[in-house]
Parts: structure tokens; C-alpha cells; sequence
């Protein structure tokens, strides 16, 4: 991938969410790393998604390929908070599309940093 990143960053993918996705560096916010796990979304890598999520909620597997299968077309950030050095939370809007029909997914997402690592825990949905 040569153009802009997903997450909606005016970067390079290999500069941006690229490097956390490859490995070679962990998210070093919260708002990274749910950014970088947007763009997971929309590579549909399930391994990066299951591998950011906190072990107490991850899920035992994920499956991104239902039919009809979403094509994620934005992201927006709208809030990130830094409670303390462990806790965050970020607020966003994806938007996606499904048989040429859009919808948004409207979160409020917590994470956790451990050991230096910072982890999806859980979100709610919220209503607009």
C-alpha cells in the first residue's frame, strides 16, 4: 500500500499505521492504536485486531468476512482521553458501506496499556 493510510492521517501507510500492523513498533497512544485497528478493519486483518485486544474481552476468534462483507470508507476522530498513564479512551465515527448503502459506527472506546503496550479493552456504541 503506497498512498495515504487508511485511518484517515495525511501520511504514507508504511509511516503511519503500517509499522504497528507489521510489528515493528507498538501503537504509542491509545488514539494510534485504534486508528491503526480501524485500518486493520479495513485490510481485514484479523490477526493484528485479535492480537491489540485486551485477553479479559478479546473474543476467541473474529471473523471479517460475513456476507455482505462491509467496505470501510472513513474514520473521524472526534475525542481522545489520557486518564492516567495506564487508561485512555478514544471516541470515533467509522463510516462503512454495505451494498452500495452507508452506515456510521458511532464508539466510545477504552484501552488499557500494560508492560508498555496498549490494548483495545472494549466500547460502547452510541447513539446519534
Amino acid at each position: 500500500m503506497s498512498d495515504g493510510c487508511p485511518c484517515g492521517l495525511s501520511r504514507p501507510y508504511a509511516a503511519c499505521c503500517g509499522r504497528f500492523l507489521s510489528g515493528a513498533q507498538p501503537a504509542p497512544t491509545a488514539e494510534a492504536l485504534m486508528r491503526s485497528r480501524y485500518t486493520a478493519y479495513v485490510l481485514g486483518d484479523a490477526g493484528y485486531l485479535l492480537a491489540t485486544w485486551h485477553p479479559s474481552t478479546r473474543p476467541g476468534r473474529l471473523d471479517l468476512d460475513p456476507e455482505p462483507r462491509p467496505r470501510w470508507v472513513g474514520l473521524k476522530v472526534l475525542r481522545h482521553a489520557q486518564e492516567d498513564d495506564s487508561h485512555a479512551s478514544v471516541e470515533f465515527v467509522a463510516r462503512y458501506k454495505i451494498g452500495g448503502r452507508g452506515y456510521r459506527l458511532h464508539e466510545a472506546s477504552r484501552f488499557v496499556r500494560e508492560a508498555g503496550i496498549w490494548y483495545y479493552l472494549d466500547g460502547a456504541i452510541k447513539g446519534d
